[in-house]
């Protein structure tokens, strides 16, 4: 029985085989627009994986000459101790390097001061990669000493600043320099995260010379090793650290040579491919529409196979087959255009990218992009297919008269198949997109807004047809017509408000998301905030240096603290590297962390646990640790940290939890000790100024004159360096959002196409009960500008409250709408609409009425 069974039904679906391919042969008309929606969607996916598959594939490849070696042993504020320099030097070619930010300026009556990031390097450097430069043959001859003078070479823009020629005089430090060469390339740039000022390259020995590179100063050492091919890199790495566990050192080969570049790719790139979904699901809407448009083009044929006995399983099948052929087309045109197109532009997107990449096919990327093509077509297909299984052939007939196959809601079993579909949607989206939490959030958010645009679309038929037969109505013939064909089944209303509204709903997000971030940068930030740093003051220098700009005019006040930087090496015993953490808090466990000690609570600080050590304390090292980041670490009151400073380990015990507010930009500190804990410990301090902007200037020339190897930092310009950064992610966000407009509007013209159809039938009716043209265009008008001022509207409240709970819950800051772009959003939703309608509207106003109707009848 069974075997009988599966014969009829292999024959069933080798009937509803032949059915698909006999509709084919009609060709894609009618689904031109689920083409376009699906290709844009899996295109916009593709490309975004492909470019991170690129750049991961580059940053890999080019790990040595990123990181400058194969191995890096970074320490802080220290050089290597003679034992840990014989370890590297029996590891490999050694090349030293001392990393920090100071102060270079001209010499002569005129001084003129910037912020710079210096570099002193050995003989050796660069172990791999190639030193660009201009002006010189080599970087030795560049920054040799001559004459009793140092050389160093600097990157352009810090010669352009201070107005500066090969062969000038610089302050560096406490000793004067002479411009050689311009730095045009650094082959190891990416590896040193992000620079505060311009680079500049000096020996370390001349950097000794000037008092740099002294006990206490900020700085960092890194040794950059080349080993003998075939090491185990790995094993070394392990190696280190059992010899060497208290060192504070940080580790890196070249298989993770810039792991910021390598995590902010990863973030934005599938931060990108979750904008892309959201493409992708706007283009299942036109999937959607493109089938029950499809369908009821089909009813007669449909009507004649249920009559002649097929069962509603095979006709379900024989077109569920047809979509699938034609959705497997969309899919392979979208990996065509995404994977290929930037495998083609590979050589001019490389020359944008300030890291390596290499460009070329990658399958997984491609098989991501398909597979969330595959389960969105799916989605959307299912929905009005379902609708097969369930008409019968006298509905059918009825339908072939005219009517409208949208109006319907599958049984509960095929609900139940639907839910499940989606559930698995958003698992598989999760799991694959490298931020499983953003990615469900993203879900979460699209899924309620298209629940809410289907509901206000459909709310909005309803309305209008109410009002279409209500006063407002009868006041204007156009405006009567206009709610009519709104209010109408089938009149699109529903499809065009979700394809709109999402797709003007997620450029609205990004847009309100940019302006808050950007806003929140330029004036809630700096509010109150210090306008300079001083690192690298000396003990002795403290006095002197308060003093001086209590003198000028403009300065408010000036904090002080002891300065120092330690990495955490282990919590409660365990090596920090093996802790089990909170993944928000690893951040603190990646480097070298601020540290200073203090008798009293900083000003404003509130207590969450714990206690503050009495003022003649003399016991066991103590330290406050910060409130979230130390709960996020598993840390409490009377829990021990091991923190390494200068090479020596101090264990100290929390003494109590605090909370930091880092929006002020004050002093904060990670980590605050007893004062004994660092006892005889040799450091600087740093001080946080609070003057206007009038005395900015002042105050640059008075620690340049007067106190050169204190660097100042001016807050205001590096908060236009983040700000630049984020408008440039802001610009590659709205690129994103751009897109999934673009496949909106792909729907957009789809529905306007549909309604085309309708509004032929419309327009020979009107003109025969004796409307006239304009009339007749003026209802078309409404209709189109009413529907996309609606989706304007609901697009700008769902995606105005994303980007609140955005701004407050990421951003932690206060949201504000822009009204200008909210008003861009509500009349681009208009005036979109009106233009795809209006473009259609020309072929039902030119044909004859009585052709129309001739044609309909027989």
């Amino acid at each position: 029985m069974s075997d009988m069974n599966g014969v009829q039904n292999g024959a069933m679906l080798g009937f509803a085989w032949k059915v698909a391919l006999r509709e084919l042969r009609g060709g894609l008309a009618g689904f031109r627009v689920f083409l376009a929606c699906l290709a844009l969607g899996v295109a916009g996916i593709a490309a975004v994986g492909s470019l991170t598959a690129a750049i991961n594939m580059g940053l890999a490849a080019e790990g040595r000459s990123i990181l400058g070696g194969d191995v890096s042993v970074t320490l802080t504020y220290r050089s290597a101790t003679e034992d840990e320099r014989a370890w590297m030097d029996a590891a490999g070619d050694v090349s030293e390097i001392a990393d920090l930010r100071s102060m270079v300026g001209t010499v002569g009556e005129e001084v003129e001061r910037s912020l710079a990031q210096v570099k002193g390097v050995d003989g050796a450097y660069p172990l791999y990669g190639t030193v660009g430069l201009e002006g010189i043959d080599t970087l030795a001859e560049g920054i040799e000493q001559r004459d009793g003078r140092w050389g160093l070479v600097a990157e352009t823009v810090l010669i352009d600043r201070l107005g500066l020629a090969l062969g000038d005089e610089l302050s560096l430090g406490t000793g004067t320099f002479v411009l050689r060469g311009a730095l045009t390339a650094e082959p190891d740039a990416a590896a040193g995260g992000m620079a505060l000022g311009p680079r500049v390259i000096v020996a370390t020995e001349g950097l000794r010379e000037v008092g740099l590179l002294s006990e206490g100063t900020l700085y960092e050492t890194l040794y950059r090793i080349r080993v003998e091919p075939g090491t185990d890199i790995a094993a070394l790495g392990e190696d280190f650290a059992e010899t060497f566990p208290e060192a504070g050192a940080r580790w890196r080969d070249r298989a993770n040579a810039a792991p910021g570049v390598a995590r902010f790719v990863e973030r934005i790139g599938a931060f990108l491919v979750l904008v892309g979904l959201a493409a992708l699901v706007i283009g299942g809407v036109g999937v959607g529409a493109a089938v029950r448009g499809y369908l009821n083009r089909k009813v007669p044929t449909i009507a004649a196979l249920r009559t002649l006995g097929t069962p509603a399983g095979t006709v379900f099948a024989a077109y569920l087959m047809q979509i699938a052929v034609i959705a497997a087309l969309g899919i392979a045109i979208g990996l065509i255009i995404g994977g290929g197109g930037v495998a083609l532009a590979g050589p001019w997107i490389a020359e944008a990218l300030p890291v390596p990449a290499r460009f070329g096919i990658y399958p997984t990327p491609l098989a991501i992009a398909a597979l969330y093509g595959m389960l969105t077509a799916a989605l959307f297909a299912l929905w009005p297919l379902s609708w097969l299984r369930e008409v019968r052939p006298a509905q059918l007939f009825r339908l072939s008269g005219g009517g409208e196959t949208t109006d319907h809601i599958p049984r509960p079993s095929m609900l139940a198949v639907l839910v499940i579909a989606t559930l698995l949607f958003a698992l598989v989206v999760a799991a694959l997109s490298g931020a499983p939490e953003l990615a469900l959030g993203v879900i979460a958010v699209i899924t309620a807004a298209l629940l809410i645009l289907r509901g206000v679309g459909a709310l909005a038929a309803r309305g209008a047809e109410r009002l279409a037969r209500g006063p407002l109505g009868r006041r204007s013939p156009s405006l009567r017509l206009a709610l009519g064909a709104i209010g109408a089944p089938g009149g699109g209303t529903v499809d065009v408000v979700m394809a709109l509204g999402l797709g003007l709903g997620v450029l609205s997000a990004i847009g309100q998301v940019d302006h808050n971030m950007q806003r929140l940068i330029q004036t809630q930030l700096p509010a109150g905030a210090p306008a300079f740093f001083l690192v690298d003051i000396q003990p002795d220098q403290v006095e002197p240096v308060q003093a001086r700009l209590a003198g000028i005019d403009g300065v408010e006040r000036v904090e002080t603290a002891p300065m120092l930087r330690g990495v955490i090496t282990q919590l409660e015993g365990v090596p920090a590297r093996e802790a089990e953490i909170d993944p928000d808090g690893a951040w603190v466990l990646r480097g070298d962390r601020g540290v200073t000690y203090s008798v009293e609570p900083p000003e404003g600080a509130v207590l969450t646990a714990g206690e503050w050590w009495p003022a003649d304390y003399d016991g066991p090292p103590l330290v406050s640790f910060i409130d979230e980041e130390g709960r996020q670490l598993g840390l409490e009151p009377g829990d021990e940290i091991t923190v390494s400073i200068l090479g020596r380990p101090i264990t100290a015990t929390i003494a109590n939890l605090r909370v930091v507010e880092w929006q002020g930009l004050g002093m904060n500190f990670i980590m605050v000790m007893s004062p004994n804990a660092l006892q005889g410990a040799p450091h600087t301090h740093i001080a946080t100024v609070y003057a206007d902007e009038a005395s900015e200037a002042p105050v640059l020339r008075a620690i340049g004159r007067e106190f050169l190897n204190v660097t100042a930092v001016r807050v205001r310009e590096q908060i236009d360096r983040v700000s630049g950064a984020l408008a440039n992610l802001g610009a590659a966000t709205r690129w994103g959002a751009l897109a999934v407009l673009l496949t909106g509007l792909a729907v957009l013209i789809g529905s306007a196409g549909a309604a085309a159809e309708r509004q032929v039938r419309e327009a020979a009716v009107l003109k025969v009960l004796g409307a006239e043209r304009p009339t007749i265009l003026s209802s078309f008008a409404l209709r189109a500008a009413l529907m996309g001022l609606l989706a304007g509207v609901v697009a700008l409240i769902w995606g105005s409250v994303a980007a609140w709970a955005v701004t407050a819950f990421v951003l932690d800051g206060d949201f504000a709408l822009a009204p200008l772009q909210a008003l861009a959003v509500i009349l681009g939703g208009a005036l979109l609409n009106l233009i795809a309608g209006l473009a259609f509207a020309a072929r039902p106003l030119r044909l004859r009425p009585a052709g129309v109707l001739r044609a309909e009848a027989g």
